[in-house]
């Protein structure tokens, strides 16, 4: 679809449409360089570099146990004056409990620094759950951190917009929906990926409204996307700097200035993370995808 009908379709479509800027925050890995986990400082040294490259105060993690994750991160944002967003991976028994574990022992020490929790990331999309199967899992995490956190999942546009997580949406049991869109990963050439990613971002947040009831009754951001800059082609869409400094001028900033909330995957390379295969059979290369190198350095401008 044409940008300028992606335009035209989310100025009729008034559900959608937010006003004032939005919030820009980063998802944020919790391992060096050399696959080792972070430490206290290095949460800080993150910060430091977000809050003068970016002006964002506010990133995501995943699995809360992973590396005590939770358990430094949270001090290191009280300091920095940051929020986090916390993640438990529910995909197995163990994983859960460690991670509802991290959370509930950590979380009431920092409310403030405790933007909310997420259950799972991209579950539905995997296969993992099905909608009422993670609903399950939501409200146990919700029952055991008990009242002042926001609750809620993660997962792909295509989840939201298709009903598998209609049990989730109408269940009145979540605060907060994370929705992932990647024109890369849809294999987009670059002067389509804004058009692209609006266009999945406007299907999954007009459905979640239309069956959760309002606008208000579900808080909606945009829980990953981006563009790789290094790497093989990935069908149609091809990585680089310049490349992915356009998608995030247009798309991601374009997002957040029309009242939107996005965060952006991911701050920093991860250049540990192992080479996959997309489904396609095309080679899926994640260790570029930071708006900053390893080091910490802006590989283009990150204020919008």
């Amino acid at each position: 679809m044409r940008f300028s009908t992606i335009l035209s379709a989310a100025v009729a479509a008034g559900p959608i449409v937010a006003s004032a800027a939005g919030q820009m925050g980063f998802a944020l890995g919790n391992k060096k360089s050399d696959g080792t986990c972070k430490e206290s400082s290095d949460y800080k040294a993150d910060f430091a570099a977000l809050s003068k490259e970016t002006g964002s105060k506010i990133v995501r993690v995943y699995a809360a146990s992973d590396c005590d994750v939770a358990q430094l991160i949270l001090p290191a944002a009280k300091s920095a004056g940051f929020q986090v967003i916390l993640g438990i991976w529910p995909d197995t028994d163990e994983s859960f409990e460690a991670d509802k574990a991290a959370v509930v022992d950590n979380a009431p020490k920092f409310k403030d620094q405790v933007y909310a929790i997420t259950v799972g990331s991209e579950s539905l999309y995997r296969g993992n759950f099905t909608g009422p199967q993670l609903l399950s899992k939501i409200q146990d995490v919700k029952s055991a951190v008990g009242k002042g956190f926001k609750v809620g999942t993660a997962d792909s546009w295509n989840k939201y917009a298709d009903g598998t997580a209609d049990a989730v949406i109408q269940s009145g049991s979540v605060d907060i929906l994370l929705c992932n869109a990647f024109s890369y990963w849809q294999g987009q050439v670059l002067s389509n990926a804004t058009g692209s990613f609006y266009d999945d971002i406007f299907q999954a947040f007009g459905h979640v409204q239309e069956k959760a009831g309002g606008t208000d009754k579900i808080e909606l951001w945009v829980g990953e996307t981006g563009w790789p800059t290094d790497g093989d082609m990935y069908q149609h869409a091809q990585p680089g700097v310049k490349e992915a400094s356009t998608f995030y001028s247009q798309a991601v900033c374009g997002m957040v200035d029309w009242g939107f909330n996005v965060f952006f995957f991911e701050a920093f390379d991860e250049e540990w993370k192992p080479h996959a295969v997309g489904e396609d059979g095309s080679v899926a290369d994640e260790t570029s995808w930071g708006a900053m190198s390893a080091d910490r350095k802006a590989k283009y401008n990150l204020k919008c």
